[in-house]
């Protein structure tokens, strides 16, 4: 798996990037893993107060992230252990109280800040998942609840099972979550469902890699950390007696400029997994602001975190460009093998040793087509014409023979790929971007110097 790409200054901003650096010269830690688990986890201490409105929907300081990487070389689990010894000193109680682990069920998670009985008081629960695949496996399980319990945990705080005969329930819990995961694990165990119904979604996926090599470890002086504990302190206090947080008018101008970048869909499988770009975008952008101690979003918030979110779009080289479904992925391969030739019907199912029906053959055909990804051509051969199915990346020269107008293929050109590299992007990653995932990066990076 490719390194992470490096994150925009502006991604470390105020307090958060402050701890950071603090962190970073003596940990092989991950900067962006240090600095993603430290929002979470102020997000979920500073409980269910500020928010901010769209439309209809209250969006809070919750969110989740999975870290994915190698198993001990992205060193996922060092970058928690220095942000959680951290907030043992701004609050100690919810540190050793309010972060747990073993997400198995909905009806667990519901009763971990229940309402009924013996009610939790205290609603807020960080889950850490240092073993994130096991979660996904138990997902996959026939009639398991947590999937639903987690996207309503997301969207609303309100958890409820309708499906017991002793239903639980908890109003307004504020639930983080932090897994830990290999990419590896990742793929095999996250499920087309998983994708399809929005779980995926409602996590960051951020790649972690070790940031270097230090044989005897670091040399933190821990007391180094006083002043930035009482500042996250103050802050974490000042955040529980906000109510709703607005954009500046300076934010605004700038959000009206990076939203439709935002809010372009794709159906490919990294796409699936960050069409929630808006929202994450601005509770990254609450967060900041709470951190800073402002009772408005403003610009330098949300231009960290656009940062931020530039880096989680790293999820495209975790996902890759996979539709979601295994047999068009497999029928992609074949067709990327049999590059400028395509393939007939009977060719693929020959390539799957007719292991493939005909109908399934059809399905991932149909899907490839509605995502863009093929185009057929009608041959003679003396009987019944045969249709012949090409990648589109990969008969460019011939399909614009058969269709010039609506085949325009966009690349990326010189100038784009030199400013790509000039914002910190390497070569490898922008080769494995679309032309149009290029142009939002190229605004997203313009955007942080557009409004001053």
């Amino acid at each position: 798996m490719p390194h992470p790409p490096r994150a925009h200054p502006s991604a470390f901003h105020g307090p958060a990037g402050q701890i950071v650096g603090l962190i970073e010269p003596h940990s092989e830690a991950d900067p962006m893993a240090l600095l993603i688990q430290f929002l979470v986890a102020f997000g979920n201490c500073a409980g269910r107060s500020a928010h901010f409105n769209v439309e209809a929907d209250s969006h809070y300081s919750n969110l989740n992230v999975v870290l994915v990487g190698q198993t001990a070389k992205g060193r996922k689990g060092t970058s928690w252990g220095y942000i959680k010894r951290l907030f043992e000193q701004v609050d100690e109680n919810w540190a050793c109280d309010r972060i747990q682990d073993g997400l198995s069920t909905g009806e667990g998670l519901i009763w971990a800040v229940h309402d009924d009985g013996n009610a939790v008081d205290d609603k807020r629960l960080l889950v850490m998942e240092s073993e994130f695949g096991k979660v996904l496996k138990v997902i996959a399980r026939q009639a398991n609840t947590l999937s639903p319990v987690v996207r309503q945990a997301w969207d609303s705080g309100d958890l409820r099972i309708l499906t017991r005969s002793n239903p639980v329930k908890a109003i307004g819990a504020h639930i983080s979550i932090i897994g830990h995961i290999t990419a590896r694990e990742l793929l095999k165990n996250l499920t087309e469902t998983e994708l399809a119904n929005g779980f995926a979604n409602r996590f960051l996926w951020s790649r972690a890699s070790r940031s270097k090599c230090l044989p005897e470890g670091g040399q933190l002086d821990l007391n180094s950390f006083n002043s930035s504990i009482s500042l996250v302190r103050e802050a974490v206090m000042r955040a529980r007696d906000m109510g709703e947080v607005k954009r500046s008018e300076q934010a605004r101008e700038l959000w009206l400029k990076v939203y439709p970048a935002l809010s372009v869909g794709s159906d490919s499988l990294s796409g699936a997994v960050i069409s929630r770009a808006e929202a994450q975008t601005m509770r990254l952008a609450l967060l900041y602001a709470l951190v800073d101690q402002s009772g408005t979003i403003r610009v330098q918030h949300l231009r960290a975190a656009l940062a931020v979110w530039n880096c989680e779009i790293s999820a495209r080289s975790i996902f890759g460009e996979g539709t979601g479904d295994k047999r068009a992925d497999a029928l992609v391969v074949a067709l990327r093998t049999a590059d400028q030739e395509g393939m007939t019907k009977t060719d693929i199912m020959n390539h799957f040793k007719r292991n493939l029906s005909a109908d399934a053959i059809d399905s991932a055909l149909q899907l490839l087509d509605e995502q863009g990804r093929v185009q057929s051509r009608s041959e003679q051969t003396g009987g019944r014409a045969a249709v012949r199915y090409f990648l589109v990346e990969q008969y460019k020269d011939e399909l614009n023979e058969i269709n010039e107008e609506s085949l325009t293929i966009e690349v990326i050109t010189p100038d784009m790929r030199q400013l790509l590299l000039e914002y910190g992007e390497c070569n490898e990653d922008i080769d494995a971007m679309r032309p149009r995932e290029a142009r939002a990066l190229l605004e997203y990076f313009e955007s942080f110097n557009s409004i001053r």
